[in-house]
């Protein structure tokens, strides 16, 4: 108490909060305008332990979306996550990938995404892949999905991770939970295709989930070391 009987004011000091940690601080970007992507890496960030908000590419306007020119799922995963960290200043995240048909020698591959022609859907490009296995027997319909998960920083650092999971095809689709050709694809090792599977069931067995965990391993060890541009530019 004062001589006047008042209570002294504390201090502003004494009041602040307690700054946040780099790593909450930390913003890293996926270089996609697929919602069910970015729900899947953050999905797969969030069980990692990470404290890093993922954004999107629709988070971030303006961003000029690259050509990709490269054959292999590495080579376009790497040019969307170069083109994202030019653009955003930020670590950014892409991923390059598809199913690869054993009968169509590893077809649709890179081009998964616009297997019927530029601009199509899943549902078009599921319905082409049917139509070239219509004559294919059960036994000999077996694909793999593929990933390769690139990641780049400011600073330069690259790393790749790649994820496979095997299976089989359907002759129609089934479930509504995925997207691409999940509708079509068994995992080895179920019965029920991957748009029908659990969320998390999903994330545990597939080529997606495969890579992202093993690139959160390399993005930790980014925010670890503290030597690497993460935040707002």
């Amino acid at each position: 108490m004062t001589a006047a009987g008042r209570t002294q004011p504390t201090t502003r000091e004494e009041h602040r909060e307690p700054e946040a940690s780099p790593m909450s601080r930390t913003e890293v970007v996926l270089a996609t305008h697929n919602p069910k992507k970015l729900a899947e890496l953050r999905r797969l960030v969030e069980a990692g332990g990470l404290e890093v908000a993922v954004l999107g590419l629709d988070d971030l306007p303006g961003y000029p979306e690259p050509a990709e020119t490269e054959t292999t799922f590495e080579g376009n995963a790497l040019i969307k996550a170069r083109a994202a960290v030019a653009a955003t200043r930020r670590i950014a995240l892409a991923d390059d990938s598809g199913i690869a048909v054993d009968r169509l020698n590893g077809m649709p591959g890179v081009r998964s995404a616009r297997w019927a022609g530029p601009g199509s859907t899943d549902v078009a490009n599921n319905e082409l892949l049917l139509r070239q296995l219509d004559d294919v027997a059960d036994p000999h319909r077996a694909a793999q999905f593929v990933c390769a998960m690139a990641m780049v920083s400011p600073d330069g650092k690259e790393v790749v991770r790649h994820g496979v999971v095997r299976g089989r095809l359907l002759t129609a689709p089934r479930g509504e939970n995925g997207f691409g050709y999940d509708p079509l694809f068994v995992p080895e090792g179920h019965d029920r295709t991957t748009a029908e599977l659990d969320p998390a069931i999903k994330d545990a067995i597939s080529h997606r989930g495969r890579a992202v965990r093993a690139i959160v391993t390399d993005l930790q060890g980014w925010l670890v070391a503290g030597d690497t541009t993460g935040g707002n530019p």
